[in-house]
C-alpha cells in the first residue's frame, strides 16, 4: 500500500480527553498484553504494549486474535520472519522498519521471526474506531468497523508516530500519558483515513507483486548490498521489466524499489557498526555507498543521528 499525500485531521483535544489510555506494557507472550490490563480497561480506550526479542535464534509465536479489539502491529526495527494471517502466508522475508499490519478481532495470526525483532502492538477497541472515524469525516459510520485488510502497510506518517510513541516514556508519569494518549489517537485516525479513502484509487492501480517474485527480489537486494545495483537489476532477477516491477514492487511493500534498497543498506550498516571495529568509511563501502559523505546524509534521514553518533550510543548500551 502506498502511502496517501490526503491531509488527515488530528483527534480533537475533547476526543483526546474522552479517551482513557494506559502506557505502554512490556508483552511476555507475542501479542497478549497482560490479561488484567485488558479487562480492566474502558471501552474507549487503547492498550498499547511492546514485544522485543533479541535472540538470534528463530522463533515461532501465535494468538489467536482478540475477541473484541483490533491490534495494529507497527514494526520499530528491521526483522526477518514468516507471517501467517488466519492460515495465509502475507509475508516471508525481509520487513523493514516502519511497516504496520492490522489484525482484525478473532482472526488467529502466528509468526517464525529468524532474527531480533520489536513491535509495537495498539489493541483498538470499537468505540474509539468509531470516534476517530466521526472525528476524521465529521459524520458517524453508521455500523461496525472490521477493518479486514491485512496487507503490510508502509506509510512514513505512520512510522514516525511509531518511532515517537515507542520513545513517549517520561519520568511525568501525566506528561508521559498525555503524550501517549495523542500519539497513539493520531496512529488510529491515521489508520482509519487511510482505509476508507484509499479503496477507490487501489483498484485503479497496478496489482502487488507476487510472493515468490517479491522474495527473489528481497533475496537479490540482500546478496548484493555492497554492490552498485540499480532498477534494472532487482527487476531483472524477478523476470519483470523496469516498469512492471516498479509498479507492483510499490503495491505490495509501499516503498520504491529505491527506498527499499537504502533502507536494507542503513539497517545493514548499523549492524556493521554495532558489530564490527570497522570504521564509518569502511562501512559506507561494504554497505554500497560511494562516500560517506553520501552514506552520512543517507543514515541521518532515516536514522535521525550520524553514523558516529549512532555507533557510540549502542556501543555505549552494550
Amino acid at each position: 500500500m502506498t502511502s496517501s499525500s490526503t491531509s488527515y485531521p488530528e483527534p480533537t483535544v475533547a476526543f483526546a480527553r474522552r479517551s482513557q489510555l494506559s502506557r505502554i506494557g512490556v508483552e511476555h507472550h507475542w501479542r497478549c498484553p497482560r490479561e488484567d490490563a485488558l479487562n480492566a480497561h474502558e471501552p474507549g480506550g487503547i492498550l498499547v504494549s511492546r514485544w522485543t526479542r533479541h535472540d538470534l535464534e528463530p522463533v515461532e509465536v501465535a494468538n489467536p486474535g482478540s475477541a473484541t479489539h483490533h491490534c495494529i502491529a507497527m514494526n520499530l526495527k528491521g526483522t526477518s520472519l514468516r507471517f501467517v494471517y488466519a492460515g495465509r502466508t502475507l509475508v516471508h522475508g525481509r520487513v523493514t522498519a516502519g511497516a504496520v499490519q492490522i489484525t482484525a478481532p478473532e482472526v488467529p495470526c502466528s509468526a517464525t521471526f529468524e532474527a531480533p525483532g520489536d513491535v509495537l502492538h495498539l489493541f483498538v477497541s470499537q468505540q474509539v474506531l468509531s470516534e476517530c472515524f466521526e472525528d476524521t469525516f465529521g459524520r458517524p459510520h453508521g455500523g461496525e468497523i472490521r477493518l479486514d485488510a491485512p496487507g503490510i502497510v508502509c506509510d512514513p506518517a505512520l512510522e514516525r508516530l511509531a518511532q515517537a510513541l515507542a520513545v513517549s516514556q517520561s519520568d511525568d508519569a501525566a506528561l508521559g500519558k498525555v503524550f501517549t494518549d495523542g500519539v497513539s489517537l493520531a496512529i488510529v485516525s491515521r489508520v482509519i483515513a487511510r482505509h476508507f479513502s484509499l479503496p477507490q484509487r487501489q483498484r485503479r492501480e497496478a496489482s502487488p507483486l507476487p510472493p515468490w517474485r517479491l522474495s527473489r527480489a528481497l533475496e537479490f537486494v540482500d546478496a548484493h548490498l555492497a554492490e552498485s545495483i540499480g532498477l534494472e537489476d532487482i527487476a531483472n532477477s524477478t523476470g519483470l521489466t523496469r516498469m512492471h516491477f516498479a509498479s507492483q514492487f510499490r503495491r505490495a511493500t509501499g516503498m520504491r524499489p529505491h527506498e527499499y534498497l537504502l533502507r536494507r543498506r542503513i539497517e545493514h550498516a548499523q549492524q556493521l557498526l554495532r558489530e564490527s571495529k570497522h570504521n564509518v568509511f569502511d562501512v559506507a563501502l561494504s554497505c554500497g555507498f560511494r562516500s560517506q559523505a553520501h552514506f552520512t546524509t543517507v543514515f541521518k534521514r532515516f536514522v535521525g543521528q550520524t553514523p558516529h553518533c549512532w555507533k557510540m550510543k549502542a556501543n555505549a548500551g552494550q
